[in-house]
């Protein structure tokens, strides 16, 4: 693996926790409550940063691994672009996000009542829709998954050298 492609992966690992780490600052301290898709961004998030962190370690063992890696974190990102539009174009419209697709997978994985602090889902996608430098906040998180798409193809397109 080249050392560009290792600072990548750390690099879209760091933006991922960073967001989750943010978005835990506006929940806790600011009182922005998140509703199913939004709790579902930060899954699709923290899975991104274990897989880049999981392709920097077997790096070592296998070329492949950096591409595997890329690979995958391409299609979290796509996920985690679809679960932002969906957000922002259609939950947020509606008066409860109760029985979506992000509601049932994060209350039957177990998570929202296993680690409420991180995957709790405290609002309805109508109250939580908020703007952050007025643009909203699904729309930070679909631009930040655009990004890390974007990075993740540009390894998956570099030449091995």
């Amino acid at each position: 693996m080249t050392l560009r492609n290792h600072a990548l992966l750390h690099f879209i690992a760091l933006l991922c926790v960073g967001a989750v780490g943010f978005a835990l600052v506006t929940q806790h301290v600011f009182g922005m409550r998140p509703c199913a898709w939004c709790v579902l961004q930060r899954l699709l998030f923290l899975l991104i940063a274990l897989v880049c962190w999981g392709g920097v370690l077997l790096a070592r063992f296998t070329a492949a691994a950096t591409r595997l890696a890329a690979a995958l974190v391409a299609l979290l990102s796509i996920g985690g672009v679809a679960a932002a539009w969906y957000q922002y174009a259609v939950a947020s419209m509606m008066f409860s996000c109760d029985r979506t697709f992000a509601d049932r997978f994060m209350v039957s994985s177990g998570l929202d009542a296993g680690v409420p602090w991180l995957f709790g889902i405290f609002s309805t996608c109508m109250d939580a829709r908020v703007t952050l430098l007025g643009v909203e906040y699904a729309l930070w998180g679909m631009g930040l998954f655009l990004l890390i798409g974007a990075l993740s193809l540009t390894m998956l397109l570099r030449r091995a050298r």
